[in-house]
């Protein structure tokens, strides 16, 4: 295998002189330059990537831990990440947690030793081992700690708005499926729609699941076998709509005109879904864009004019809603 020192004999120049070349910095005049690349293509030498990251003090990749990947907002979110992230220079380390604590653990401890510029961390609950962490972190859809830039949508205004439009619409008993407690999106959404309904007569119900299509289809039987009445169903998901909507149509109702059922993120599955869904959409690409320009911005040492962020939903009328 070629080495730095064997470009350094066939260019006949020194170690250091190559090292500049190859990580472009400090002078180097432009016949030791042309020496250098030429003896680089003449050998076929790839340059060491640790060696360059400890020389530069920079790898030029980006951590991303995120919590689920089977649910498509994160691989939506991920997806902005990335080419956010190329389109400055950067690769993305993409890390799947799977909910795991013990991953979350392991996926730090390697990303760290991959001598990772920075990292963006969606997270489900806050916990202590992002607190030693020295890289440059923000946090993506959910808050970390504070002193952390943060971004995240307006899910607490976006729940509101969606157990609003439901009322508009004619609703009389509303159910809220509502994601697991302790995860600030769902108590966010949890809490808008229970202020919304507070402030009406009519009658309510909710139930906690996971973002699981068949988890969620399971708490929409039990809802209905409870409650038969329920014509309107504000999910804490996309992903949840699809059990919801699996399920009321199993029971024999009519969607929108029994049952109308309203979700939120904005992911292409609710175009998928027959009928084609009702939801809040979040500003998902623009959230996942923002992250990495922040994250660059403490990478580069440029001052932050703020540091929590958090952008506006739009409600997206479909055929589940009448």
């Amino acid at each position: 295998m070629t080495t730095i020192k064997d470009v350094a004999k066939y260019a006949n120049v020194s170690v250091a002189t190559v090292s500049r070349v190859i990580n472009k910095k400090g002078y180097i005049s432009e016949e030791a330059k042309k020496k250098v690349n030429d003896a680089i293509k003449s050998l076929d030498y790839v340059p060491n990537d640790v060696a360059r990251t400890l020389y530069s003090k920079s790898s030029k990749m980006i951590g991303l831990i995120m919590p689920d990947i089977t649910n498509p907002f994160f691989p939506e979110l991920a997806k902005a990440v990335e080419e956010t992230a190329f389109d400055h220079g950067y690769t993305v380390l993409f890390c799947n947690t799977g909910g795991s604590s013990l991953k979350e653990k392991s996926y730090l401890e390697v990303l760290e030793h991959k001598y990772i510029d920075g990292l963006i961390v969606t997270i489900n609950q806050q916990n202590g081992m992002y607190q030693s962490i020295a890289s440059p972190m923000v946090a993506l859809d959910r808050p970390i700690k504070d002193g952390i830039p943060t971004v995240v949508s307006d899910n607490l205004e976006g729940a509101v708005q969606a157990t609003a439009y439901l009322i508009q619409a004619g609703c009389h008993f509303i159910a809220h499926l509502r994601g697991p407690k302790g995860v600030k999106t769902s108590d966010d959404r949890a809490k808008g729609f229970f202020d919304t309904i507070r402030q009406t007569n009519l009658q309510s119900a909710m139930i906690e699941t996971s973002f699981d299509t068949h988890e969620a289809e399971r708490a929409t039987y039990k809802l209905f076998k409870e409650y038969p009445q329920i014509d309107g169903i504000f999910a804490s998901s996309d992903v949840v709509s699809a059990g919801a909507i699996k399920a009321v149509t199993h029971l024999g109702y009519q969607i929108p005109q029994d049952v109308q059922i309203i979700g939120f993120d904005g992911i292409p599955i609710g175009e998928m879904l027959s009928p084609a869904l009702t939801t809040m959409k979040q500003p998902i690409y623009e959230m996942g864009a923002l992250s990495v320009d922040l994250l660059i911005k403490q990478i580069e040492n440029q001052p932050l004019d703020q540091l929590f962020f958090k952008l506006p939903t739009e409600l997206i009328v479909r055929q589940t809603t009448k």
